[in-house]
């Protein structure tokens, strides 16, 4: 380190004012700035928290926490290839493996790739330094995509977050939106037979640098939350559904794997737990309401309340994207309200409209927009409380 440490010195004199390299002030910063905890401070006027953890820590923490599904992802792609062609018996683990790793890698790439190199060249143009918020959405725009989106689309998709979703809002800490599941909503919305008309996005059906298995083109496999849309009793094992050995999207289906990070999360404090756990909490009182009252003929209303909670990204989204500290309520209060209102929405989306059977993407996205209503309320609630205090007083 002590080695790595001099050569940043070494070369930090090309990129400051003057330097031949000035032109990529930012790039060097940025890769400064991670390799290492910066030694400057707010300042020694003024009030201030000095911590040696900065938000570049935060999120080097949340991409660690992300590794155990996306790891599995990688496995269950190759899983369900192998499935699908009829060869499991076959197929070895790290066969599998390789090829879902195979077949994510480009995605990972594309996305950091697209989306590090406007937030780049924003900053050098804002003479700013890099945001550092990307380096977790970079990771989980690939994890809550089907296996076979064209990287064309994700790339587009992934531009079109970070201009309108972050950057024009002001960047990281600023953005009123998740960037990755704006990311997930314009490809829904711009591309969805490519998303959910065909039940083959979730299963890749080609051999990759000779691993994998050719599946035919006349094989479909639907996710359990399609089964349940198109009226249709479930057909995977709950254990299977925890396990994550079902269709989906490459990191969202494991629940195993995102509760290895969700304890990582919780036991750093990078995560609120109220954010988190009410979230299910509203998911599973929703799904026995729906349960107890809707009419018998609706499948996916009648299914168990823990089977909506491991189902389609409700885990996923409870774990790492509800509790997003930017666009999540930061009240203590408030994060009660946003979380159940969250898991409400999901499952209300889920059980009533039987053509978007996966409801957490837009449950997120119109709690993201409601957060500030509701911390508002709060803050005024409170105020109001101690003025009455000061009053009596």
């Amino acid at each position: 380190m002590n080695s790595l440490r001099k050569f940043f010195d070494k070369i930090k004199p090309n990129f400051e004012e003057g330097g031949k390299l000035h032109a990529f002030r930012s790039l060097y910063d940025g890769f400064d700035t991670f390799a290492f905890v910066p030694n400057t401070t707010a300042g020694r006027a003024g009030t201030h928290v000095h911590d040696a953890i900065d938000s570049k820590r935060i999120m080097s923490l949340v991409v660690i926490a992300l590794v155990p599904a996306l790891l599995f992802g990688m496995y269950n792609v190759g899983y369900q290839n192998a499935l699908a062609a009829g060869q499991l018996e076959q197929a070895t683990f790290w066969g599998m493996f390789w090829y879902g790793f195979l077949a994510v890698l480009p995605k990972i790439i594309v996305s950091y790739i697209v989306g590090l190199g406007i937030e780049f060249t924003v900053a050098q143009w804002k003479n700013e330094e890099i945001h550092e918020g990307f380096l977790v959405s970079g990771i989980i725009i690939p994890m809550i995509v089907p296996v076979n989106t064209p990287l064309w689309m994700l790339a587009i998709a992934t531009a079109f977050a970070v201009i309108f979703a972050k950057e024009i809002f002001g960047g990281t800490g600023m953005n009123i939106f998740n960037v990755a599941l704006i990311t997930r909503a314009f490809l829904f919305f711009s591309y969805p037979s490519s998303m959910t008309g065909d039940d083959t996005v979730w299963v890749a059906q080609n051999t990759i640098c000779g691993l994998g298995f050719n599946v035919p083109d006349t094989f479909s496999a639907a996710t359990p939350l399609g089964e349940l849309a198109a009226g249709s009793a479930l057909t995977s094992s709950l254990c299977n559904q925890i396990c994550g050995l079902i269709p989906g999207s490459i990191g969202e289906t494991s629940v195993i794997a995102i509760a290895i990070g969700a304890c990582l999360l919780l036991c750093t404090g990078v995560a609120s737990w109220k954010t988190m756990l009410s979230v299910f909490v509203g998911g599973a009182l929703t799904a026995m309401l729906y349960d107890a009252t809707l009419d018998p003929g609706n499948i996916g209303a009648h299914i168990p309340w823990y089977q909506h909670l491991v189902l389609g990204g409700f885990c996923f989204g409870a774990v790492f994207m509800a509790t997003d500290p930017v666009t999540s309520a930061r009240t203590e209060g408030g994060k009660w309200i946003y979380g159940l209102l969250i898991g409400f929405v999901a499952v209300t989306v889920r059980v009533l409209n039987p053509g978007y059977p996966e409801g957490m993407m837009l449950a997120i996205l119109l709690m993201n927009l409601a957060a500030p209503l509701i911390d508002y309320c709060f803050v005024s609630r409170n105020i109001s409380k101690r003025a009455k205090r000061a009053i009596k007083q």
